[in-house]
């Protein structure tokens, strides 16, 4: 859709919200939440053009530790129980939910199931932990929301989109749910919490 981040050209620009390499940090912090994990699950998107790439990245992440990966696919809100239980009948130690816009949406959904299956989950994005989610690395969608006005005020006074550089958020957003890791028997590390952006009890 663009030609460079730089120069995007046509008649789009924004805000990136998902940050290469971003998976990487996301398997290690599921490294630290469970240091004993052998056995990670992927619950992927990949009808999502968000999730291929990501799915690599994680594959790449968990091969370079020698982790052995469970995928299971949900390609729609219906796929989500199935999908989880799925990963919970594989005995998964720990599991990462890709940044789709599906597994976005059902937040409340996957965080109530992944509680009720005994899954410690790792996401890419605040909401999951606020609705129940274990704990979230990745971009803060509250500060795309808000810069998206910057993007809108440009063009109301005659930018050109295709002029407007894509921009990428400065600083990721960790969260942790005290109460789903209590639930789970989960201790968080000392260390996490002091560079814990959000602590949600």
């Amino acid at each position: 859709m663009i030609a460079s981040e730089a120069r995007p050209g046509g008649n789009v620009t924004g805000i990136e919200a998902y940050i290469a390499g971003l998976p990487t940090k996301q398997i290690e912090l599921a490294r630290e939440i469970v240091p004993k994990a052998r056995r990670v699950g992927l619950l992927i998107n990949m009808n999502d053009p968000k999730g291929p790439p990501q799915v690599g990245d994680l594959r790449a992440a968990c091969g370079a530790l020698s982790l052995s990966v469970v995928e299971a696919d949900a390609s729609t809100a219906q796929d989500i129980p199935n999908a989880l239980a799925a990963l919970a009948n594989e005995g998964v130690d720990v599991t990462v939910v890709l940044q789709t816009n599906l597994l976005l949406n059902m937040s409340e959904q996957i965080g109530a199931i992944a509680l009720e299956k005994l899954l410690p989950t790792v996401f890419g994005y605040r909401e999951h932990v606020v609705h129940g989610g274990l704990v979230s690395y990745g971009v803060d969608l509250r500060w795309c929301y808000r810069r998206a006005g910057y993007f809108v005020d440009k063009i109301l006074r005659g930018a050109h989109p295709g002029d407007l550089p894509i921009e990428f958020p400065s600083k990721l957003w960790l969260a942790v749910n005290l109460k789903t890791a209590k639930a789970l028997d989960v201790a968080v590390p000392p260390g996490l919490l002091a560079r814990t952006d959000e602590v949600i009890e």
